[in-house]
């Protein structure tokens, strides 16, 4: 591990040094991927100084325990008392930033969710639950754009909706939600009082760029139709929304957000990229697990992840059994410690896939 660190630091002093050359100013491409490659090595550079210090102070610490000078002898001791608690959980922390990154975590996603079993009930919670997710992005100051919703009819429920949020690492926070989210609660129409259960699927896709996935034209088929609104009536009169047909895959996205024709088709080409890196990611993520014992945060569609019961005010993330008194909060957007303690679970078993293959 420390001869990683060596190279990673020699690295980030090179990377430096090619930063100060006056003539990379005539080359901005080039002079943004340098700065990002130092950018994203310099927590890892910052952590294992941190640690050298450390460990340093400590050999010295430990060398002056032989002085004759009681008081010297005092003083070193100290600092070992200081220092010593430091070392491990700084080491514990440079495995983690080993760990070979996830190329999608820092961009930018496609959320898509669609109610499930319980009817009116389900299409109500899609409406809930993306407001929370809205809210988070708020706190993140990430810009959440809708592409396509489907009301239900009934209140302000959402048979489904699909949206684009850009910003700083949106994919690393989010991309342990994807699955089945199960609500527990009294429906308003239940006269009896009783709980009734309902559930709704959320994905997160990685928001691929044109370099991530090539799509031939000759493979899409695009219609046009008018956009509509609650009821069936129509929104206006123009051709403007766009359904798109990837051929091969029979993938279908469909768009009708903006009014203009070109804009929907813009945005859907964007889902479309991102659904189908998503059937290639699984693909190749498939085949390396074939010779693993265990898949490690595959985050498939079809299971159940979280339940959220109103009358107890809970909510249950059952892949880590995490549970939560406080579900008002939660579902105000305040998600993020229980993102934090998912994305600590998975880097956990990461880390302990890391040393059974060493």
């Amino acid at each position: 591990m420390f001869d990683r660190l060596d190279q990673l630091e020699a690295r980030y002093e090179d990377l430096g040094t090619q930063m100060s050359d006056p003539t990379l100013v005539y080359d901005q491409k080039k002079f943004q991927a340098i700065a990002k490659q130092h950018r994203d090595m310099e927590p890892t550079v910052e952590k294992f100084r941190e640690y050298r210090k450390i460990r340093d102070g400590i050999a010295e610490a430990k060398a002056m325990l032989a002085d004759p000078d009681p008081e010297v002898k005092e003083m070193a001791q100290a600092e070992l008392d200081t220092l010593e608690p430091r070392l491990e959980p700084v080491e514990e922390l440079l495995k983690v930033l080993l760990l070979p990154k996830d190329p999608n975590d820092e961009k930018n996603v496609i959320l898509e969710l669609r109610a499930g079993t319980g009817g009116d009930e389900a299409a109500l919670f899609v409406a809930e639950v993306f407001r929370m997710y809205m809210r988070f992005a708020e706190q993140h100051k990430w810009k959440v754009e809708i592409l396509s919703q489907t009301e239900s009819g009934i209140g302000h429920g959402l048979k489904d909706i699909t949206a684009i949020i850009e910003g700083d690492n949106v994919y690393s926070q989010l991309k342990y939600e994807s699955g089945v989210h199960r609500v527990q609660r009294v429906p308003a129409t239940e006269t009896q009082g009783r709980v009734h259960t309902s559930a709704i699927t959320v994905a997160v896709l990685p928001e691929a760029e044109e370099v991530d996935i090539k799509i031939e034209a000759k493979d899409l088929r695009i219609d046009t139709f008018c956009s509509s609104g609650p009821g069936g009536q129509s929104v206006n009169t123009t051709y403007s929304a766009v359904r798109i047909t990837h051929l091969p895959t029979n993938t279908v996205v469909s768009c009708q957000d903006e009014k203009s024709q070109i804009k929907n088709r813009e945005k859907g080409m964007r889902v479309l990229r991102a659904r189908l890196y998503e059937v290639e990611a699984e693909r190749i993520h498939q085949l390396q697990a074939k010779d693993r014992k265990q898949q490690i945060g595959s985050g498939d569609r079809s299971e159940k992840i979280r339940t959220y019961n109103f009358p107890q005010n809970r909510l249950t993330d059952h892949r880590i059994g995490l549970t939560n008194h406080q579900l008002a909060m939660v579902m105000e957007g305040q998600i993020q410690p229980t993102i934090d303690a998912l994305i600590a679970h998975y880097t956990a078993e990461k880390l302990k896939a890391e040393a059974e293959a060493a």
